[in-house]
């Protein structure tokens, strides 16, 4: 489709839901916003989906129930090795070929899970999620496609908003891991074959999406070394907000059904607390850029990991289902705010030539720390208990705490200076 076609009917649905809350962007950037919010919402779906019955199925399949979170570290382990790959596929070929090919990782990757439960195989199991892993490193990059297609003025928003695609996340996810539980001869086939669904839809709406690429001079630019970029402060507290809300999340996250299973409360309880951590972790999209906007970024960042230190004390108070739900759902609005607070203080720290290793390296260092988290979990949950789990957490964000106000002051000292300097 040409620039100057007719945009089909769901870019005209996009186009109206975005001109009424008066976004102050030309019509193709929001429909590239509304389209990159579809195909993400649709992604974390399908990684809700995983995420909800993975440990509980690793726990079947495997021989020894700590290795219950094996298949979602292994998972995390493969995100953060496609990081980087990924980000130079998209510099040479651009966004949309990248998404592609990730999306059809990601429908090999639970083609052979589904497999796997069906032949009882964990090793088969664990060969799925590490490529569902590969197409979550793929799927990253979504809001990052949404800074792209946004002017400065628009770009906090537009991250947020394309992050908000993951309500739908939190609504459709754990309804279907759930409802399909049964689906198929083997317990939880049904849920994993809904992925494949989902994935398929995101083929159709990628060619609708318009990327600008990089011109022939900003990819040969040279721009900075990764070192240089990576010595900002800027840099540093992107990098360590990312690695320690998304870490602190998946750390309590990936625990939180094998916890509830074992007190014993039944899978739709535990079903239901995932479905309203994922909805804490997108509905505050719908504002966090205008939060932005208003209150700075180290601000929300910081609020952030407040909320992370509250959910932690709300799950160390008690084991009930309301506990679970209140403290997860707490979890998931403190990630929004680490997470879409970092990404976009992540943009100060590249310039356009510099951005594709910038954003590579900053998601190889938070997935990375995500995979020794996921692993922790399980490790932590059947080896001492629930409460270690938490508290485990508790250091990784008090130092958080240090570096956003180590980077306030470093702001104030430097007013009137370029982060690109």
């Amino acid at each position: 489709m040409g620039e100057e076609e007719s945009f089909t009917g769901i870019d005209n649905a996009a186009i109206y839901i975005l001109q009424n809350v008066n976004l102050p962007v030309m019509d193709r950037a929001k429909t590239n916003v509304a389209l990159l919010a579809v195909c993400q919402a649709l992604s974390m779906t399908s990684v809700v989906v995983l995420f909800t019955v993975a440990a509980l199925i690793g726990q079947k399949l495997a021989t020894d129930p700590s290795l219950a979170t094996l298949p979602l570290a292994l998972m995390q382990l493969a995100v953060m090795l496609a990081t980087i790959p990924a980000s130079l596929l998209m510099k040479q070929k651009g966004r949309r070929f990248g998404f592609v090919v990730g999306t059809l990782i990601g429908i090999v990757g639970i083609a052979l899970a589904v497999a796997a439960v069906l032949i009882q195989s964990f090793t088969l199991f664990c060969t799925g999620t590490i490529l569902m892993g590969v197409f979550n490193g793929f799927s990253g990059f979504y809001r990052f496609a949404a800074a792209d297609a946004a002017d400065e003025s628009f770009r906090a928003q537009a991250i947020s908003l394309v992050v908000a695609g993951g309500v739908v996340a939190a609504v459709l996810g754990p309804n279907l891991a759930s409802s399909l539980k049964d689906g198929l001869a083997a317990e939880f086939g049904g849920s994993l074959l809904s992925i494949i669904v989902l994935q398929v839809v995101v083929l159709a709406l990628l060619p609708s999406i318009k990327i600008p690429p990089l011109t022939a001079a900003e990819k040969k630019a040279r721009g900075r070394s990764l070192a240089k970029i990576m010595q900002q402060p800027i840099f540093i507290v992107a990098a360590m907000g990312s690695m320690v809300g998304y870490g602190i999340m998946a750390l309590i996250m990936t625990a939180t059904p094998l916890a509830m299973v074992a007190i014993p409360h039944p899978f739709h309880s535990a079903a239901s607390v995932i479905q309203w951590h994922v909805l804490g972790m997108f509905a505050p999209s719908f504002f966090t850029g205008f939060l932005i906007a208003r209150f700075g970024v180290l601000t929300i960042i910081l609020g952030g990991v407040l909320l992370n230190l509250l959910a932690i004390a709300i799950n160390l108070s008690g084991t009930t289902i309301a506990h679970f739900l209140i403290a997860l759902t707490v979890l998931g609005i403190g990630w929004n705010f680490m997470f879409v607070g970092s990404t976009t203080l992540l943009t100060e720290a590249y310039a356009p030539a510099e951005k594709a290793q910038t954003q590579a390296i900053h998601d190889f260092l938070m997935f990375g720390f995500v995979t020794a988290a996921t692993f922790l979990s399980g490790r932590l949950l059947n080896s001492v208990s629930w409460a270690a789990v938490n508290y485990a957490g508790v250091p990784f964000l008090l130092m958080m705490l240090a570096a956003v106000l180590w980077l306030q002051r470093q702001r104030r000292s430097t007013r009137g200076l370029s982060p690109l300097s």
